[in-house]
């Protein structure tokens, strides 16, 4: 039953939500992702689905090599459905084709970061039992090191011009591999070519699988709420609510053009993306602009100029790199309707300089991988309050908890629970873990928020400390243990600090063991053994750490007094 508080809440938010969106949606509407696939595919076949690297594919072939793809993983490779496909691969042709190749078939796709380094990649692989992969030829060296640690018996290995066809596809491949030098030597044997998987596909008919709402589609990883790198799952049904949700949110300005245009520089495998860019085009039909390295402005700006978009989806870093390029006032910005921010939070500044110059007030969205992942979003009517999280989705509840467990009132803060269709079941083979985070129907985010008088959310501060690095999740925890194997390391610790290009950048303070270790060779470890987000920007030897009177190191004394 719910308590008062939580009823005021609700009336609260309710009576502020933008004009012509539903309070509700149906996450039933679809059976599973295929059928949405089937319905969207078929609806915008004759529309152009996606675009990279000046090369555009229509809906209707992305249906053709989906369709092939899928066929040679039923018959080529005899994958059944439930078994799980890795996708390693930065935003390009081959992901869409691959990821919605996998879901026909009844797999369930882990999505991997491409610059994981080859300890983070085998944690992966071998917590969620991958048993094939898809993965860019930059990154095979990587996974040449682990394959002999984890249950990977296929792999399929594209090259960054696979789908820009002859002779483009020659070329961009031996600029990357010859002069750019960008692939790595490696050897996989029996690994076949991403094209060559299409042409096998080709010969034999793809066979429909029976899905359900409940079976999974994802194994999203995340460091969660406690900084264990765990596999938050995500059923069709998850999936289809949200962006179920994100359509209805978005509805009131998607019939301003004949075709909306939208910019998807956040990289396919961040749910992000995948869900709010990739997936919800199957319902609005849009068209994807990916931004393979979306790092390059230059080059982002030259390939996004030559589109007039009407959406764009990213975080703070990006959109203040964009603002501050020489570059950003060639973009084509006339149409542009909706901007959506996510990720990290958009900073005050940068969103008011977006508004001067494109004249489209950014929405600020929050959610997280567990929650498939929007939550809550600002209206894109351009009423959004700059600052905050905007308004629970609609089938969507948030509430702020105290410690006890009771509601607090507006205004008070207190931990962000959530409740909606959109809502993980639990973490893959983690039981403990998922019991952690749930209250009943109510996932506890970690995150503490509270509720302005108007209805608004807003996040206040993290719970525990977690640092936000470009709108990456980085847990302290995480890098002590791969720094307490580094030789000459006695103790570590480590914080966020306030960093202007990246919200927050890592700081380590370090305990010596052996007194000739330099700060070149901390630096040196981490380069093998953690991606670049999460390694430690700053580093400070120490004699000791604070700790408590059982032991325990206290970050927030080091953080006090960074």
């Amino acid at each position: 039953m719910e308590t008062k508080e939580a009823t005021e809440q609700k009336y609260i938010w309710l009576k502020h939500y933008p004009k012509g969106i539903s309070h509700e949606v149906n996450p039933d509407r679809y059976t599973s992702l295929a059928e949405l696939m089937d319905e969207g595919l078929r609806k915008y076949a004759d529309w152009p689905a996606y675009a990279n690297m000046g090369k555009q594919i229509s809906f209707k072939q992305l249906d053709e090599m989906s369709r092939q793809f899928a066929s040679y993983l039923q018959n080529d490779l005899k994958l059944q459905k439930g078994d799980r496909l890795a996708i390693q691969m930065p935003n390009l042709m081959q992901y869409p084709v691959a990821l919605f190749g996998a879901l026909r078939a009844g797999l369930i796709v882990v999505n991997t970061n491409p610059l994981y380094t080859p300890r983070e990649m085998e944690h992966q692989f071998k917590d969620s039992g991958v048993k094939a992969i898809v993965i860019l030829a930059n990154f095979a060296y990587n996974l040449q090191k682990v394959i002999g640690n984890t249950d990977i018996k296929h792999v399929i290995v594209t090259e960054i011009g696979d789908l820009m066809g002859f002779p483009k596809r020659l070329l961009v491949n031996a600029v990357v591999k010859y002069v750019k030098k960008m692939v790595p030597a490696y050897q996989l044997p029996g690994a076949v070519s991403f094209n060559e998987t299409l042409q096998r596909g080709s010969r034999s008919p793809f066979r429909s699988v029976p899905l359900s709402g409940k079976d999974l589609a994802f194994i999203q990883y995340t460091g969660g709420t406690t900084g264990v790198s765990k596999g938050a799952m995500l059923t069709h049904r998850n999936i289809i609510a949200n962006l179920e949700m994100n359509y209805e949110w978005m509805k009131p300005k998607l019939g301003s053009a004949d075709q909306n245009i939208i910019i998807t520089a956040l990289p396919l495998y961040h749910v992000f993306s995948l869900t709010v860019n990739a997936l919800t085009a199957l319902k609005t039909g849009w068209l994807n602009v990916l931004i393979t390295n979306p790092r390059d402005m230059k080059g982002f700006i030259k390939e996004a100029k030559a589109y007039p978009f009407t959406i764009i989806t990213g975080l703070n870093t990006l959109f203040n790199g964009m603002l501050n390029h020489p570059d950003f006032g060639q973009l084509n910005l006339k149409h542009l309707q909706i901007t959506v921010a996510g990720a990290m939070a958009l900073q005050t500044a940068v969103a008011e300089k977006w508004v001067q110059q494109t004249g489209c007030v950014p929405a600020e969205g929050y959610g997280l991988s567990e929650t498939s992942p929007v939550l809550s979003c600002n209206p894109i009517d351009g009423t959004a309050r700059i600052g905050t999280i905007g308004l629970p989705f609609p089938s969507t509840e948030l509430k702020a908890v105290k410690d006890d467990g009771t509601d607090v009132l507006p205004g008070e803060s207190g931990e962000l629970w959530a409740r909606g269709p959109q809502v993980f079941p639990g973490y893959w083979n983690r039981p403990d873990e998922t019991e952690k985070v749930f209250e009943g129907d109510w996932f506890k985010t970690g995150d503490i928020g509270l509720m302005n008088e108007d209805g608004f959310f807003r996040i206040v501060d993290r719970k525990k400390d977690m640092i936000v690095v470009s709108g990456m999740k980085v847990f302290p925890s995480d890098i002590e243990e791969v720094l307490s194997k580094c030789p000459g390391v006695l103790e570590t610790a480590c914080i966020g600090v306030p960093d202007e290009k990246s919200t927050e950048a890592v700081k380590l303070f370090v305990v010596k063991k052996d007194p000739n270790l330099t700060e070149d060779a901390i630096r040196a470890f981490c380069r093998e053994n953690l991606t670049n987000y999460k390694r430690p920007k700053y580093i400070e030897f120490r004699d000791d750490l604070p700790k408590s009177n059982v032991g325990k190191i206290l970050r927030r004394m080091l953080k006090d007094n960074a």
